[in-house]
């Protein structure tokens, strides 16, 4: 059976328990009672908000569509609780579905009354403004919370993918360098019989190196490359060296020459010209797989250390002097699979006689990973794209400028951009919690961020003082 809704009932809601009751009894007469059965909705997302809900019994839940197209409940309601829409809420489109657990019982006071609440009830209209800045504020800090972990999210697919190739190739070329060092002594005998005085040794040990050493070697084409190895191939035939087309393909990738050949030809004994040769060659496919395992190391250290300044996890939470193009390109490090993936081409003009400013280091790289990620999801649609990044000094501020080639940004929504919740992005594929968050951290900077666009070219512009 329905409970009649009372006075005294609703004065025993903790929210509105100082409001008039004359005010109180006005409301149970502009409002009706209805029971949405379990599995019902009171409003769906994308539907708009007809009322201000007073559960009067029941459970219902609170679900936000996420980017996998499934709910996720965000939050429970119970009796006395108060929600829907409320006095002064732009929102009158909902972003989240209200599903009832059971059956519930409602008393809905309808939008089109509240005008009136507002002009004749102010303790009612203060009270139920007070339920609704705690539930932004509640909500607001939900949904931060969510937009850290989709940025976590998207960072660390990004840097599963950067992270996957160099240690593959770690653990390749360790595997290739552990079978060649298994084969060295099939070679043994070969070396250990050369006689050679211990000045020619020396001469042809220094020589190797002294290639292997080389800062540069010649970028050839592949005919140029080709040709190189079948002149090489023919010198070593000639000189009776058995591997020869193997021999050939490494010396020329390590910038061996003709007159390279002939030189250590000088030091060595005709007989012993096969060993020394296959031995120069088995240390150069040596030095060849140290220094791509070197490459691949260097490039996960890289990475590693471009997260650990990114997130600024070794500092502490004060403001300190910082060279703003670090933390840009430690943000771009990280999301360089994103930009491979759509086919980006990174233009960057930096004035590097920037002086460093005084900056919270990790809430700035939330800026740059908003700027840089929303920049990319616009270029997606085209496949392609041209990202520049230009930073410079305006007067006593640094300026710096993201610029897409994406299709703009519509003139009915540019002024709505930086308002919370708000998104031109799918449903389940933003929170329109990104460019709010990236003008909080400017504003906490006493910088300033605006936008330009038509389409085929917008860009963001940020002002931070340089003694900020």
């Amino acid at each position: 059976m329905n409970k009649k809704v009372t006075v005294e009932w609703l004065q025993s809601i903790e929210a509105i328990k100082d409001v008039p009751a004359d005010q109180l009894q006005w409301l149970i007469d502009q409002s009706e009672q209805v029971t949405i059965p379990a599995g019902g909705f009171l409003f769906k997302a994308g539907g708009p908000m007809e009322n201000t809900n007073f559960i009067i019994s029941g459970k219902v839940r609170i679900c936000r569509i996420m980017n996998n197209k499934e709910a996720q409940e965000v939050a429970r309601f119970e009796e006395k609780s108060i929600i829907g829409y409320l006095p002064f809420s732009r929102g009158l489109v909902s972003a989240n579905d209200c599903e009832a657990i059971v059956d519930t019982e409602v008393m809905n006071f309808p939008l089109g009354r509240m005008n009136n609440l507002i002009k004749s009830h102010f303790e009612l209209t203060q009270a139920l403004v007070h339920i609704m800045t705690n539930r932004v504020r509640d909500f607001a800090a939900y949904i931060q919370q969510n937009e850290k972990m989709v940025a976590l999210g998207k960072l660390s697919a990004g840097l599963a993918h950067e992270l996957n190739n160099p240690a593959a190739a770690v653990v390749r070329g360790a595997v290739s360098l552990k079978k060649h060092l298994q084969l060295l002594p099939e070679t043994f005998k070969d070396i250990i019989s050369i006689r050679m005085s211990p000045e020619d040794v020396d001469i042809v040990n220094d020589r190797m190196f002294a290639v292997l050493n080389r800062n540069e070697h010649p970028t050839l084409s592949l005919m140029q490359r080709s040709d190189k190895e079948d002149e090489l191939t023919e010198w070593l035939d000639d000189h009776n060296i058995n591997n020869s087309i193997e021999l050939a393909e490494n010396f020329v990738e390590f910038g061996f020459g003709i007159a390279d050949l002939e030189a250590f030809k000088e030091h060595i004994p005709t007989p012993f010209l096969p060993p020394i040769f296959n031995w120069i060659n088995k240390n150069l496919v040596t030095e060849r797989m140290v220094s791509d395992i070197e490459d691949a190391s260097s490039r996960i250290a890289h990475l590693v250390n471009s997260i650990k300044t990114f997130t600024h996890m070794d500092q502490g939470l004060e403001k300190q002097l910082t060279d703003i193009h670090s933390g840009i390109q430690n943000t771009l490090t990280i999301l360089q699979y994103k930009l491979r993936k759509n086919n980006i081409e990174l233009i960057q003009h930096f004035d590097t006689n920037l002086p460093a400013i005084t900056a919270h280091v990790g809430q700035l790289n939330q800026v740059w990973t908003n700027l840089l990620d929303n920049a990319l999801d616009a270029m997606e649609v085209n496949q392609k794209g041209i990202l520049e990044i230009r930073t410079e000094i305006d007067g006593d501020c640094i300026q710096i400028t993201i610029t897409d080639n994406g299709p703009g940004i519509p003139a009915d929504v540019k002024s709505k951009i930086f308002d919370p919740f708000f998104t031109t992005k799918e449903v389940g594929k933003g929170t329109g919690l990104g460019l709010d968050i990236v003008n909080q951290i400017v504003r906490r900077h006493r910088g300033t961020i605006r936008v330009n666009s038509v389409p085929g070219h917008t860009e963001f512009i940020v002002h931070l003082p340089i003694n900020g």
